[in-house]
């Protein structure tokens, strides 16, 4: 028999960038997904932010590793020692004779395989968890959000992430039309780096790419209000090796990262085709919901609102939304048929 006492509940967004922990609606953990692993020994030496300052930088007896990949678990070794660590460091804080049962609601992406699925339920499970559930993230977005999943009424949410583009259109607590597309933030720091290459003819890390995408990132070259400063960058030439500056503005980068919010149009628009007509009106009276990371692209909800002539909104902090929601699905998982055990 189960002592009450002894079950420790965790709502887990075990994201492609950043891994968020909540529990008892507080956040406990809010890290990125990154292991640093001693080659010799195969074990987990740094978790989070300490592997990140590791990242790009260390030496051949230590690799860093992202464990996530396009939302879905790439490296099954280092997820386990990731959610096993995570989970240490939330226990760390807590005082008992008795390792608790664990009981998680974790976020996963909504075009995720069955193999993909059971990756992660396994992973969890090997690090402690006794009670696994699974809820797709527009879902779990839509959750955080504050939007009413078992209404019937139509509710589109889109999910920018760190490895996918989560679209769906939501009803009656059921994903009523989906679409999962690999085009997210790690393709846009991928597109900055590609640019700088063939345009300054410098070569940036991973960091840094990400750094210019956080203080000058937009996606259309007239933003209204406040621009951001140009930002500065030190990089060793491609042809020379050589040390060059370079001058990045929010221009520069909303040229670049065209190609990669075009497919994200493309992507809502065919989600939109395929949604019913009372569902679709649904949508163009309240709007389409945009969370995640990439949402926090300057002129994003312009350019989208523009482009489908339908509101697009902003959710309050987009970075927790999907982590908000799995806290929310873990109150109600008796009540909430679509969580997957």
């Amino acid at each position: 028999m189960g002592f009450s006492f002894l079950t420790q509940e965790l709502a887990m967004d075990l994201g492609t960038a950043n891994t968020v922990i909540f529990q008892n609606d507080q956040i406990v953990l809010d890290e990125p997904s990154i292991v640093a692993i001693d080659n010799n020994t195969g074990k987990a030496i740094a978790l989070g932010q300490k592997a990140k300052l590791m990242q790009e930088r260390e030496n051949p007896g230590i690799k860093t590793v992202r464990p996530m990949r396009d939302g879905v678990i790439a490296d099954f070794n280092a997820a386990e020692m990731m959610i096993r660590g995570f989970i240490k460091q939330v226990n760390s804080k807590r005082r008992s004779l008795f390792t608790p049962n664990i009981k998680m609601v974790i976020g996963i992406p909504s075009g995720s395989t069955e193999v993909e699925i059971r990756a992660v339920r396994d992973s969890s499970e090997h690090a402690g968890g006794r009670e696994v559930y699974l809820i797709y993230e527009p879902m779990a977005s839509a959750l955080g959000i504050g939007l009413d999943v078992e209404a019937p009424k139509g509710n589109m949410v889109v999910d920018i992430g760190g490895g996918t583009t989560e679209i769906a259109v939501i009803s009656l607590g059921g994903i009523v039309v989906q679409d999962s597309i690999k085009v997210a933030g790690d393709v846009f720091t991928s597109d900055i780096q590609q640019y700088l290459r063939q345009q300054h003819n410098i070569r940036v890390g991973q960091i840094t790419a990400e750094e210019i995408k956080i203080a000058i990132g937009a996606v259309i070259p007239d933003l209204d209000g406040e621009e951001p400063e140009p930002y500065q960058i030190t990089g060793p030439n491609i042809m020379t090796a050589l040390p060059i500056h370079a001058t990045i503005t929010y221009q520069e980068i909303a040229h670049c990262l065209d190609k990669s919010v075009t497919r994200i149009e493309a992507g809502i628009l065919h989600v939109l085709e395929q949604t019913p007509p009372e569902l679709f009106s649904d949508i163009v009276k309240n709007g389409i919901h945009l969370a995640g990371g990439g949402s926090l692209l300057r002129g994003l909800a312009k350019r989208l609102s523009e482009k489908v002539n339908i509101p697009f909104h902003v959710a309050e902090d987009p970075l927790r939304a999907v982590a908000r929601g799995t806290c929310m699905a873990l109150k109600n998982t008796d009540n909430y048929t679509f969580l997957m055990r």
